[in-house]
């Protein structure tokens, strides 16, 4: 059977043939075979692969997914051997390494394939490496390519059908965050997550920072007391402000090699136009989810676990002026969460487009904000340091209670070869998270605080509000 190159054009010259459907490949340029069989499925039958690989299907190679396909590259117990992306090979992506600045980066399943395959073809330090297949579509790679483990990192839109695809066939999931792009969303993928027993990680790299076991660590000794007020500022937003403040009126032509229908997934069908893709889509209720939805799942995680937070009961949000399409330039949420076991309640302060939260009174004159504000009844941090300094220098180091994380992708990756689950899993953590950080989004467009229901996922107060915890979704697309 042929090595297929789905949607894309035929292999180059010396490509290597596909030998089965659980992944044989070969190094056709030296004629030497070596075969790579899911981890998950061999292990279950009491053996491991030949070379013991996870076999890794990357989907969504724009910016982000770019940058995780080449770490999850660097890892030995894993083989990529699907790239996955609705556009076949274009410029204009954010590179994600600051230093290379934005907006700067060729991407797309093309040049994700061959990043794939020379990597492959040096490891192996001679011939080719032509065995990574790249799809369009991700139904047609999940059903043509048995895998174990799959990378999510599209636009928020199109998380959650892909991920629920993924977790029905029984792979480990490593998604981008948030998680989805509704609160019903969130809901569903983790009970998945539950029933399906796999592997899975939310792409909040902070949760496995030292900074997040340091100020976990200094509550945990009582550093600042019980703690009653959290205020979480986030400056402006890294991608840029549209030029227009409603739909483009301008129907530009698709750009050749994007499949723009598959773009959309289940979102509202609308014209093309280069507002929305490859990375301006954050700006658009439609397709993104604010800085609420893509930095809060970075920036809440320490205090949901510092602080054992699950589902707020209340959650009010203003904002600068706000536009139909477009997430305003700045927001403010607030969240009250009831008493846990021997925690007081506690009010959660979100504030991001530039919007500071008020300067705290132990904070050093000329000295700014530039961390989470956790107000205890004895003291403040700001992260993991107490303020002023001179509290912090008479306090001293918290007691290290909390295993250190061997790396974020590194937990996943373990998780996937049977260890333990890793420390944003769908389940125990990011479900909770990335729910919280859209109800904020979801009171914002109801215009008026929103009693939440948390076991039962649902607004108590006001009834019509509940149609934007999800939306319909066009037609041939579902969960």
């Amino acid at each position: 059977m042929t090595c297929s190159r789905p949607h894309d054009e035929p292999p180059r010259p010396g490509a290597g043939a596909r030998l089965s459907r659980r992944g044989f490949l070969r190094m056709s340029a030296t004629g030497t075979a070596f075969s790579v069989l899911p981890f998950t499925v061999l292990s279950q039958a009491g053996r491991t692969a030949p070379n013991d690989k996870t076999t890794l299907a990357c989907i969504g190679m724009g910016g982000r997914g770019y940058q995780n396909l080449r770490t999850f590259l660097q890892f030995d117990d894993l083989q990529i051997v699907a790239v996955c992306d609705v556009n076949r090979e274009s410029d204009g992506y954010i590179s994600w390494d600051w230093a290379e600045g934005k907006e700067t980066k060729v991407s797309g399943r093309e040049p994700a394939r061959h990043t794939v395959d020379e990597f492959y073809a040096e490891q192996k330090g001679k011939g080719q490496y032509t065995a990574c297949r790249a799809y369009a579509d991700y139904r047609e790679l999940l059903e043509k390519e048995d895998v174990d483990a799959v990378m999510v990192a599209t636009p928020d839109h199109t998380h959650a059908v892909i991920t629920m695809a993924a977790l029905k066939k029984r792979k480990h999931v490593y998604c981008e965050k948030p998680l989805t792009w509704s609160v019903r969303e969130a809901r569903l993928i983790a009970e998945e997550a539950k029933r399906a027993g796999v592997a899975t990680q939310l792409g909040n790299q902070g949760q496995a920072s030292e900074e997040d076991r340091l100020t976990r660590e200094m509550i945990a000794a009582g550093a600042i007391g019980p703690v009653r007020e959290v205020h979480v500022a986030i400056s402006t937003r890294f991608w840029h402000w549209p030029a227009l403040l409603n739909r483009p009126e301008e129907t530009p032509p698709v750009p050749e090699g994007l499949e723009w229908d598959l773009w959309l997934g289940p979102a509202p069908a609308r014209p093309y136009h280069p507002e929305y893709h490859p990375w301006t889509w954050r700006n658009w209720w439609d397709f993104g989810t604010g800085q609420l939805g893509d930095l809060g799942c970075h920036r809440l995680s320490t205090v949901f676990k510092a602080l054992n937070l699950s589902y707020p009961v209340r959650v009010e949000a203003s904002s600068t002026k706000m536009f139909p399409d477009i997430y305003p330039l700045g927001v403010l949420a607030h969240y009250e969460f009831l008493a846990r076991e021997n925690l007081p309640p506690v009010t959660l302060h979100w504030y991001d487009g530039g919007l500071k939260p008020p300067y705290p009174k132990e904070l050093e004159p000329g000295r700014g904000i530039s961390d989470t504000i956790y107000i205890g009844e004895d003291g403040v941090l700001m992260g993991p340091r107490l303020i002023p300094e001179t509290k912090m220098k008479a306090f001293g180091q918290a007691p290290q209670i909390l295993p250190r994380s061997p790396g974020h992708f590194q937990e996943w990756v373990d998780a996937c070869r049977g260890g333990s689950a890793p420390g944003s899993n769908f389940v125990d953590h990011a479900g909770f998270l990335t729910e919280t950080c859209l109800l904020g989004n979801v009171a914002l467009r109801a215009g008026h605080p929103l009693l939440w229901d948390g076991p039962n996922g649902r607004i108590t107060n006001d009834e019509d509000a509940n149609r934007f915890l999800h939306r319909e979704y066009r037609e041939g697309w579902t969960l």
